[in-house]
């Protein structure tokens, strides 16, 4: 039976650690519990069972630079006398106990004044003494207990998205309008003899005139602009007519109130203009925990080591690096440039750009591209590129990045723009006829279609279905960027999928062993060797060798970048690494690592990626679709995906970034709809340029490429729910259109023959509205539990 850590809920998979009768993953949760019990915090595991974050088990970010006047000022939001202010991005905020830790840090360390947490932008304001406590102990000290700060030329900028209250004043202002006005509408609509009604009915139009006039010049500007917008790019867009129905019940009701005909319709129309606004407020709901447009900035450094040519080191800010200076990168650092190795021994894994698991050796005189983490000892660069001239750059600067969503393309608009020549058309017929009869009554036909026929249902109708779709989608991790881009989704005919850490485990891999058999006394002194190491596949190697994590005394460790490294334990001298340093020949399209004792090759493990669980049932339920597969990797498994996906159209290896942007282009020129799912950098120009962008995250937290979605790595075998979801909108959608048609005929077969009065027809506006708003709760609600029995 499986056992959860008490201080983070993970599941302990290797280490187990009893303290205080109760068992943790790793000595860092022992540790944050410490010092949760210590300082009288113990609370925090009664607010969330497993709320706690695992400090990570990788070597922490230096965070010295921190402490550099320039860096500090920049990265600072306030310093003066012995306090400055800060605001960190965290990602891993996701509970109400972490922002009740957080705002306890006063009483964990002394120098720190007050603490604030912004739970929906992810960050954690901190005022702190800088005399006595350092800006990059702050950093540390956050880290150690599970919430590293995330710390980039992006988050140093501080372009903070402010939050655009002004759609929430103009539904304030149309809520105040529209229920005041019903309340001195009511005498009117109730009638009567009444002398003193008869004697005020006067002020009291002026005054429903007067809260109008705010929601049709302000609370309305949207739809004005939008239609304005729609007209210059030649597209009659769903706020045509609904500008027009404004215009027309706005100008009705002064026309009624001028001349004493009537009290006019400015409650009705304040209504309405707040259901609409309601829709919008519905439609605007977004992630903004999550971030969509990401760039370069998000994961470069914000600033980088230079040293002089007399070996002088000093922080500067990244924007400052100039061509021909030298720079220090050390173990586990981004390489923020394009740049030539001075000194050291590369051991380069570029897995964020080409998605190859690999490391690269790299010598003196060898160039590194920008984007590559260095694994190892320190290197000192010479930079051949500024930034913004880099590698990485100048992929983010192609032309697919810059694609441009007009926004026109919808559903609704499509149907609109017939819409709207058809009651345009019926009113000019309807009018040109009732001049020859009654000239009066014209104005009173034409007024009644006009208002009858304004879509506001039409144009409710999408907004509060995605609006529901997108709560669905989300509560099942699958998290869109916008309405639009469930629109995109239903019209998808093709899917490409990256292999590595999409439809494959990012972080686990089936390893097989090759050789003589290993014994338990070797196995417990390899494991301690490993221990040594942060190469990617030693890790993993360590975690899986089941033996206890005794640790042994290791001598003469020595290690050789790119080939592996040996060291003495117990007597016994043990090598790590690739073939040839093992003194083997190695085999073609195979990742291994190869072990030796005393110069006697033992064996190999072969590494091979683990697939996803029930990832060959996904692709049968997928055959409405071409299946693409591209990869960064070798074809070493080519073999096992056709098996795993027999309906395949096509795959390709040794894909570049640019190979699967273009890829991507290529299908697309074949009138292909693409959707591509990629996790890392190297499918950035994939993504952006498919017409829908899924960016796979098994921490949707982490660093992901720019998208439109944004979804849990778990959920990908379930890929087709999410499909058909989007689809089920679309035939929703439809189902209300026909709605509010019938509506829209019934009432114009009364308004054109002269039955109904524009008052009756102000009146079935709203109806027809609250029936779409209900149609679509429900059966959003219906098709969220079909494909998400649990989450709808």
């Amino acid at each position: 039976m499986s056992e959860n850590c008490f201080h983070c809920g993970q599941e302990i998979e290797k280490e187990r650690i009893l303290f205080d009768e109760k068992t943790f993953c790793c000595n860092g949760c022992k540790s944050v519990y410490e010092i949760l019990n210590t300082n009288n915090l113990s609370n925090f595991y009664e607010l969330n069972k497993g709320a706690g974050i695992r400090p990570g088990d990788e070597n922490s970010t230096q965070f010295d630079y921190l402490d550099t006047p320039e860096i500090f000022e920049k990265v600072t939001d306030f310093s003066e006398g012995n306090t400055s202010l800060v605001t960190f991005k965290i990602p891993v905020i996701h509970c109400s106990s972490c922002i009740w830790l957080l705002e306890s840090l006063h009483t964990l360390n002394p120098y720190i004044k007050y603490s604030q947490v912004n739970f929906t932008r992810k960050t954690l304001q901190i005022s702190f003494n800088h005399n006595d406590f350092k800006l990059s102990e702050l950093a540390n000290f956050l880290t150690n207990l599970g919430y590293r700060p995330v710390i980039s030329l992006e988050t140093a900028e501080k372009n903070v998205d402010h939050l655009d209250k002004s759609l929430l004043v103009k539904f304030a202002i149309a809520g105040f309008a529209f229920g005041n006005g019903m309340f001195l509408a009511f005498p009117e609509y109730v009638g009567g003899e009444d002398y003193w009604m008869e004697h005020y009915k006067g002020l009291f139009r002026v005054l429903m005139f007067l809260l109008a006039c705010p929601v049709v010049f302000y609370s309305a500007s949207d739809y004005y602009k939008s239609a304005w917008y729609g007209l210059k790019n030649k597209i009659v867009n769903i706020d045509v007519p609904i500008v027009l129905g404004i215009f027309v019940l706005f100008g009705r009701s002064i026309y009624e109130v001028a001349t004493d005909y009537g009290p006019g319709y400015f409650d009705t129309l304040c209504g309405l203009l707040f259901f609409m606004l309601m829709g919008k407020l519905f439609q605007k709901r977004t992630y903004s925990a999550l971030s969509y447009d990401r760039d370069y900035k998000s994961f470069y450094p914000i600033a980088v080591t230079k040293v002089d040519f007399d070996g002088k080191q000093e922080n500067i800010l990244l924007s400052e690096i100039k061509v021909g200076d030298r720079i220090l990168v050390r173990n586990q650092e981004i390489i923020p440039v394009d740049a030539i190795l001075i000194n050291g021994e590369g051991n380069i894994d570029n897995s964020f750009i080409t998605g190859e698991s690999e490391s690269i050796s790299k010598q003196p005189g060898d160039k590194i591209f920008a984007g590559g983490k260095q694994v190892g000892s320190s290197l000192e660069l010479e930079v051949i590129k500024d930034v913004d001239q880099s590698y990485l750059t100048q992929l983010w600067n192609k032309e697919a990045f810059k694609k441009h969503e007009t926004g026109l393309d919808t559903l609704t608009n499509n149907i609109s723009k017939y819409f709207t020549f058809i009651i345009l058309g019926i009113a000019l017929i309807s009018g040109i006829y009732w001049a020859f009869i009654d000239l009066e009554k014209m104005f009173q036909v034409i007024s009644a279609i006009l208002i009858i026929a304004c879509p506001c249902a039409l144009a409710l109708s999408a907004p509060f279905t995605f609006g529901h779709i997108m709560r669905i989608l989300g509560r099942n991790k699958f998290y869109v960027k916008d309405t639009l881009t469930i629109e995109k989704i239903a019209k998808l005919d093709t899917i490409v999928f990256d292999k590595t850490g999409t439809i494959t485990h990012r972080k686990k891999s089936s390893i097989k062993y090759s050789g003589t058999e290993i014994q338990e006394f070797d196995l417990l002194n390899i494991k301690t060797l490993l221990k040594n190491s942060n190469h990617p596949l030693s890790k993993s190697l360590y975690e899986f060798i089941e033996v206890n994590d005794d640790y042994f005394t290791v001598e003469n460790f020595q290690e050789i970048s790119g080939k592996g490294y040996e060291a003495s334990i117990r007597g016994n001298v043990y090598k790590i690494g690739s073939a040839r340093y093992n003194n083997q020949e190695p085999k073609n399209l195979e990742t291994a690592v190869y072990i030796s004792k005393n110069d006697q090759f033992l064996g190999k493990f072969i590494f091979k990626n683990e697939y996803r669980p029930k990832l060959k049932d996904l692709f049968k339920k997928l055959t409405n679709y071409k299946i693409f597969i591209l990869s960064g990797d070798n074809s070493s498994e080519e073999v096992q995906l056709k098996e795993l996906i027999p309906n395949y159209k096509g795959m390709a290896f040794n894909q570049s970034p640019e190979d699967k942007l273009n890829y991507i282009k290529n299908l697309q020129d074949q009138n292909m709809k693409v959707a591509m799912l990629g996790d890392g950098l190297n499918d950035a120009g994939a993504l952006k340029q498919s017409n829908v962008g899924i960016a796979i995250a098994d921490d949707t937290n982490s660093f992901t490429p720019s998208s439109d979605v944004i979804m849990n790595g778990e959920k990908v075998v379930t890929l087709n729910n999410y499909l058909n979801v989007c689809k089920g909108s679309i035939t929703i959608v439809k189902m209300t259109f026909i709605i509010s048609f019938l509506y829209n005929i019934v009432g114009l077969s009364y308004a054109v023959t002269g039955h109904m009065h524009p008052l009756f027809a102000a009146i079935i506006m709203p109806v027809s509205s609250i029936t779409v708003v209900t149609f679509t709760t429900v059966s959003t609600w219906i098709l969220g539990r079909k494909h998400f029995k649990k989450q709808a």
